[in-house]
C-alpha cells in the first residue's frame, strides 16, 4: 500500500458547529476561490460568517457602527444576479461628544459589495435627511483569525501556526499568519480615506455632513496588496463582475414561461449556478455550495452537471475533464484512493495540506465513479462528441476497472464501501452522514455496505460501457458489460426487493442482509432505469405516500422509519436534488403526473424561500400557511438544489436529445400546474439550433418547433 499522505500528527477533535445567528439571514457572495457570508446588515459578526479564500477565514470581524451601535436595519439583500449585496440601515440616536444626541431615524447609511478577482469591494455611503448638519462616529472594527474552513465547521486542533501582530499604516492594517504548513498567508484591509484614529482592529472616522449631503468611503479586503481603494476602482471592478456574471448566465438556450413568479425561480436558479461555476483550465466546474462546500466536489458536480445538460452540456465537458485529470492513480488508505477512482472532494487549506483531515484530494465516494462513466455517455449521446470521449476513454477505462473490481470483490457482485482509515467518511453514498444508513430496527450495519442506488449507478456505468465498446467495434467487450448489466439488475431485484413494502431496501450490509427501510434512495434507482416496469409502478406509490412526500418534496427517510428525524442531515430531511433525480426517474416510466405534482410542490416551496431553493429544509409535513422549515445550516446558493428545476422541466416535457441523430425527442410533454406557455429558444443541437414552444391547449400540450439545421428534426411519441 502506497500512502499518498502521513497519518496526522496532531489528531483533530470535533466540536459543534457555531449556529448561524438567528434572526439574521446570511447572504453570500463568491469569485473564484473566494467567498463572504455575512449578515443583513453586511456584517461579519461570528459563527460561521467571514471572508473566506482558499479555505482559511481571511477577515473574521467585519462591522459599521455609529459610535458603539449599529445602524436599525431596513433591508438587506442579494441582488438577482448575484453580484452585489445591498443593505440599507438609518441611524439610531448619534451619540455626541457633548450635548444631546443626535436624532434618529435622518442618516441612510448604504452598504454595497461586490467581490472581483477574489477581492472584496465595498462601498459606505452615508446620507444625511435632516434639515440640520450631523456629525457621526463611523466606526469600522474588522479582524482576521485565519481559521481554516474545517476548524470554522467544528474541528479542534491542538496546534496551530504563527498569527503575526498587526502591520497598521496610513490607511490600511495587514494581517499575517504562517501555518504550520509552511505557508504564508495575509489580509489586507485598505480603506480609501484616511481614518481619524486606526488601530489594528478599528478605524474611525469623524464625518460631517450637511443636509442632503452623501458621503462614500471605499473599503477593498484580499490576500495581497492593491492600488488605494477608490470611487473609480470600485466602478470599474463591478463592471468587469457585471459583465463576466451576465456572459456566464448566457450559457446554454434560454427558459422562460408565462408566469412571473416560475421565471424568477429559472433566472435566480441560473444565477446561482453561474456564481457557482468556477474556471478551471479544464472548464467550468460548479463549485458544491457555500459555506461549507465551495470546493470541487466529484458526486455533486456530477449531478449538477446532469440537471443542465440537456439545454447546457458544456459544463459536464468541463467536470468530466477535471475529474478524469485526478483520477486516482495510487492507493492510500488515508485518502480512501485506489487506481481508477474519481475524486470525491479537493480542499486548499492548512489543516488539508498537513493530513489533518484527508481530504486535500480525497476519494471516498463509492458512487463518483460509476456516475463519471454514466455521464460521460449520457454526455456522448447529447452531444455527439465522440473526439472529446475518446481523449476521455483512458480515463473511462480505469474508473470502469475500478467499478469491476469492487464487483469482483463482493460475492454477490455488489459494488460496496468501507472506509480505509478513522478520519474518513463512515457512509461514503450522498447520504454521507455518520447515521444515515441502518437497519429497520436501529442498528447501524457492519460493512461492508452496498447502497440500493449506488448499484443503479453501477448498472448505469455497466450499461455506457456496452454502448461506447460497441460503437468502438469491441463487440466481444460490449457483451462482456451488457452481462454485467444484466447479471446486476437480477442481483438487485432478487436481493434488495421488500414485498411487504412494495419497494426497495436502503443497502446490504457485511453479511448480505438486507437493510429493510423505506427511504428515497429506490427514487436514483428510478433515475438509472434498472427496476422493472411493475416495480416501478409499486415504487411510485410509495415515493407519494404521506411518508415519503412531505407536501413540499420528498423526504430522505419515511415518517414510520427508526432513526426519523424531520430536523436530520438525512433521516428525514427534503433534498431538492433528491426529489429531482427521483422526478426524471418516475418521467422515463410514464409518470408524468407525479413529475408535475412533485415540480409543483419544488416551485411551491421556492416561492417561499425567495425563489431559490437551499441544500435541504425540515421534512415536517406542508402545513396550511405555512412556509417550510429551514434546515439551519444549509448551504445557500447549493449547485445542485439550483440545479434542480432543469431536471425537473426535462422530466415534465419528456425531453431528450441525440446529438448525433441530429433529433429531439419528446415524449408525452406535461406543463407545470399555472403554466400555460413555455418556450426553450436557441437550443443547441449538432450543426444547428432549435426553438421549442409548448403551449397547453384544449386540455392537451401542444408543440411548435422552429429549426435552423440542415438535419435537426423533433420526433413526438
Amino acid at each position: 500500500m502506497n500512502d499518498m499522505a502521513p497519518a496526522p500528527e496532531a489528531p483533530v477533535e470535533w466540536g459543534e458547529i457555531e449556529e448561524p445567528r438567528v434572526p439574521q439571514r446570511l447572504y453570500a457572495l463568491k469569485d473564484r476561490d473566494t467567498f463572504i457570508v455575512a449578515d443583513s446588515h453586511g456584517d461579519i459578526a461570528g459563527a460561521a460568517d467571514g471572508l473566506f479564500h482558499h479555505d482559511t477565514r481571511i477577515l473574521s470581524r467585519w462591522e459599521v457602527t455609529l459610535g458603539d451601535r449599529s445602524p436599525t436595519l431596513l433591508s438587506g439583500a442579494v441582488s438577482q444576479d448575484n453580484v452585489y449585496f445591498t443593505s440599507h440601515g438609518l441611524n439610531r440616536a448619534i451619540p455626541a461628544p457633548a450635548g444631546p444626541a443626535g436624532p434618529p431615524g435622518v442618516v441612510h447609511i448604504e452598504r454595497k459589495r461586490f467581490l472581483w478577482h477574489e477581492r472584496l469591494y465595498e462601498r459606505i455611503r452615508l446620507t444625511n435627511y435632516s434639515p440640520n448638519p450631523m456629525s457621526l462616529p463611523l466606526v469600522l472594527r474588522f479582524a482576521a483569525d485565519f481559521r481554516d474552513m474545517f476548524e470554522v465547521r467544528g474541528a479542534r486542533r491542538r496546534a496551530r501556526g504563527r498569527l503575526f501582530p498587526p502591520e497598521i499604516g496610513e490607511r490600511c492594517v495587514r494581517f499575517r499568519y504562517e501555518g504550520l504548513d509552511r505557508v504564508a498567508r495575509a489580509s489586507v484591509v485598505s480603506l480609501s480615506d484616511t481614518p481619524d484614529s486606526l488601530t489594528a482592529g478599528e478605524a474611525h472616522f469623524d464625518i460631517s455632513l450637511e443636509t442632503d449631503e452623501c458621503r462614500d468611503i471605499y473599503v477593498e479586503v484580499g490576500a495581497g496588496e492593491a492600488d488605494p481603494p477608490s470611487r473609480n476602482r470600485f466602478r470599474a471592478a463591478a463592471a468587469r463582475a457585471r459583465f463576466a456574471m451576465r456572459e456566464r448566465r448566457r450559457q446554454g438556450a434560454r427558459i422562460s414561461t408565462n408566469g412571473r413568479l416560475f421565471n424568477a425561480w429559472i433566472d435566480k436558479s441560473r444565477a446561482d449556478l453561474a456564481l457557482l461555476a468556477t474556471p478551471m483550465k479544464t472548464g467550468p466546474y460548479p463549485y458544491a455550495g457555500i459555506p461549507w462546500f465551495s470546493t470541487c466536489f466529484g458526486r455533486d458536480g456530477i449531478v449538477t452537471a446532469w440537471q443542465i445538460l440537456w439545454f447546457e452540456p458544456r459544463l459536464a465537458k468541463g467536470v468530466l475533464s477535471y475529474l478524469a485529470e485526478w483520477q486516482a492513480t495510487e492507493t492510500s488508505a488515508f485518502r480512501d484512493s485506489e487506481p481508477g477512482k474519481i475524486m470525491h472532494e479537493t480542499r486548499r487549506g492548512e489543516m488539508s495540506a498537513l493530513g489533518e483531515v484527508p481530504f486535500g484530494r480525497y476519494y471516498g465516494g463509492v458512487d463518483t465513479t460509476p456516475l463519471f462513466v454514466a455521464l460521460a455517455g449520457a454526455y456522448a449521446e447529447r452531444t455527439g462528441d465522440y473526439a472529446q470521449l475518446d481523449r476521455w476513454w483512458p480515463a473511462l477505462e480505469r474508473a470502469a476497472g475500478w467499478i469491476t473490481m469492487m464487483a469482483d470483490k463482493h460475492p454477490l457482485g455488489l459494488i460496496s464501501y468501507a472506509r480505509a482509515m478513522d478520519g474518513g467518511l463512515t457512509n461514503q453514498g450522498w447520504k454521507d452522514s455518520g447515521d444515515s444508513i441502518f437497519h429497520a430496527d436501529g442498528r447501524f450495519p457492519q460493512g461492508p455496505v452496498a447502497l440500493v442506488e449506488v448499484q443503479g449507478y453501477a448498472y448505469a456505468a455497466y450499461r455506457t460501457m456496452a454502448a461506447l465498446t460497441a460503437r468502438r467495434g469491441d463487440s466481444d467487450a460490449a457483451e462482456r458489460w451488457g452481462g454485467r448489466a444484466a447479471a446486476l439488475r437480477k442481483v438487485v431485484e432478487d436481493r434488495f426487493w421488500m414485498p411487504e413494502h412494495g419497494f426497495y431496501g436502503i443497502a446490504l450490509d457485511g453479511h448480505n442482509e438486507l437493510c429493510r427501510v423505506v427511504s428515497s434512495n429506490p427514487g436514483h434507482l428510478l433515475f438509472t432505469g434498472l427496476p422493472r416496469a411493475d416495480r416501478a409502478e409499486k415504487v411510485a406509490r410509495q415515493l407519494f405516500s404521506s411518508d415519503l412526500f412531505s407536501g413540499w418534496g420528498l423526504r430522505t427517510l419515511a415518517i414510520e422509519q427508526q432513526r426519523f428525524n424531520p430536523m436530520s442531515y438525512h433521516n428525514g430531511s427534503v433534498w431538492p436534488h433528491d426529489t429531482a433525480l427521483a422526478a426524471l426517474g418516475l418521467s422515463y416510466y410514464g409518470e408524468r403526473a407525479g413529475v408535475v405534482k412533485l415540480t409543483g410542490a419544488m416551485f411551491e416551496a421556492a416561492t417561499q424561500l425567495d425563489m431559490r431553493l437551499p441544500e435541504l429544509f425540515c421534512g415536517f409535513p406542508r402545513a396550511a400557511g405555512e412556509p417550510p422549515v429551514a434546515y439551519p445550516v444549509a448551504c445557500l446558493p447549493q449547485a445542485w438544489a439550483a440545479g434542480s428545476v432543469f431536471m425537473l422541466l426535462q422530466a415534465c416535457l419528456g425531453l431528450s436529445i441525440s446529438g448525433e441523430g441530429a433529433e429531439v425527442e419528446i415524449r408525452d410533454p406535461h406543463l407545470p400546474v399555472g403554466i400555460d406557455r413555455l418556450a426553450v429558444t436557441d437550443l443547441q443541437v449538432a450543426d444547428g439550433g432549435i426553438d421549442l414552444t409548448f403551449e397547453r391547449q384544449d386540455g392537451r400540450i401542444a408543440v411548435h418547433s422552429n429549426s435552423r439545421g440542415p438535419r435537426l428534426r423533433v420526433r413526438y411519441s
